[in-house]
């Protein structure tokens, strides 16, 4: 038998490239981290020979100097996250909704099951409820929704997240906790946390953000009852590593919020925005009622619905970057309908259904159904296109993860099986 057909025994035709672009993902990470750790040594370097070697009269070489250092692209955005969120907090109206809507990052729905799951990936049950970045400064907590409009405004045990008797806290103390909030307990579940009392997470491993989010976060006391200071009570999400015993507490295991499917964490990726490939989330009918998306009236549909976004030259588009083409529109409708590029559209898929070729979209039967939701931020996801037709058609299971666990298993005790017979 052929080494892959032992390593995975169920897998199924290609309808995505995303243990390709997982790879590439974690590549890409790795090298932005190399940069910003160059970046510093150098500038650290810079600094310390100009201190010794220019004369103190001529204190305008150091300027020039630091300059010819490169500055990475990476590290500045990852400052400007933490330095913008303070004053986007103070923003109005649609920019600053923008501007949280792209600040989340967003799991890709599970196509296949990544390779080394049981060594590389945590799992946990995901909360029902809606998800939102928690902002906790200047004595105040912000929560935002996955659009950017505001859910709650509160005080917090946070850092910074109530005014108090003995201050709120100085300018550079402050939070933001990646979390879904359980309307039946009131409760905001923290999934991840990106800034702790001032200090960034955006460049630490997942393996890392989740030890601190568990310590740092029942210490602060937002894990306690609701108070005056303190009026939503905040939880951490008990989280395994994906073997088949973690694989099966978090798939079966009772928690004190209603499920809404399986989220995946890869442990070595960082916090990046917008869609990716190293958090993944899939459900099924046992810890998800919420399986298949429903319509405006909470109804399934007879055929499946997508959400995608109208561009110029009329395609239209997924939300990922860089956006899957799906097709392009009728100049009709968008002459009839007075669309405008950017709107968000929603089409039903048809009896053509999607086809696939190599792993990418070859060709969707789209019927035009009118535009989204106002309330949307962005389009559907290629992954959650993609999710929802195979639950409609072949679905992932739970024993396509198990048996991908256990045969990985198999294989790492093959090659000391053989060596020992030998």
């Amino acid at each position: 038998m052929a080494p892959h057909d032992i390593r995975r025994p169920f897998k199924r035709a290609a309808i995505s490239d995303q243990q390709k672009r997982r790879e590439l993902s974690l590549l890409r990470q790795a090298q932005n981290r190399r940069d910003a750790q160059q970046q510093a040594r150098c500038l650290a370097s810079s600094i310390l020979s100009l201190q010794s070697a220019a004369p103190e009269s001529q204190p305008e070489q150091s300027d020039i100097e630091i300059e010819t250092v490169p500055e990475s692209k990476q590290e500045s955005e990852a400052f400007s996250k933490d330095l913008d969120v303070r004053q986007a907090s103070k923003l109005r109206g649609p920019e600053v909704r923008k501007w949280f809507a792209r600040q989340l990052m967003l799991p890709e729905w599970m196509i296949d099951v990544p390779d080394r799951l049981a060594q590389d990936w945590y799992v946990f049950a995901r909360p029902a409820g809606k998800r939102c970045f928690v902002v906790s400064s200047n004595g105040t907590t912000v929560s935002r929704q996955r659009n950017g409009s505001i859910l709650h405004h509160f005080p917090s045990a946070l850092p910074a997240g109530a005014k108090i008797r003995d201050g709120s806290g100085s300018a550079q103390s402050y939070c933001i906790l990646d979390c879904i909030f359980h309307e039946l307990d009131q409760t905001y579940y923290v999934i991840d946390m990106v800034c702790w009392n001032g200090y960034s997470l955006y460049y630490c491993t997942a393996e890392f953000r989740f030890y601190w989010l568990n310590s740092k976060l029942e210490e602060s006391g937002a894990c306690n009852a609701p108070s005056h200071y303190h009026k939503f009570r905040f939880s951490a999400v008990p989280v395994y590593n994906c073997d088949q015993s973690g694989l099966y507490a978090a798939y079966t295991g009772v928690v004190p919020y209603a499920k809404d499917g399986l989220l995946f964490y890869n442990k070595h990726a960082l916090y990046q925005t917008g869609n990716t490939p190293l958090a993944l989330v899939w459900k099924d009918e046992n810890c998800s009622q919420y399986v298949i998306d429903t319509d405006g009236k909470g109804e399934i549909p007879s055929q499946q619905q997508v959400v995608l976004e109208l561009q110029d030259d009329r395609k239209l588009v997924t939300s990922d970057d860089p956006p899957v083409l799906f097709g392009c529109l009728d100049g009709d409708i968008i002459e009839k309908s007075g669309l405008h590029t950017g709107n968000l559209l929603r089409f039903a898929i048809g009896d053509g259904g999607l086809s696939f070729a190599d792993g990418k979209l070859e060709k969707a039967d789209l019927i035009y159904l009118g535009k989204s939701n106002r309330a949307r931020a962005f389009a559907d996801s290629y992954s959650k296109v993609l999710f929802q037709f195979m639950v409609r058609h072949s679905p992932l299971k739970i024993d396509d993860l198990l048996a991908s666990i256990n045969s990985a298993n198999d294989q790492e005790k093959t090659p000391s099986d053989v060596e020992m017979v030998g």
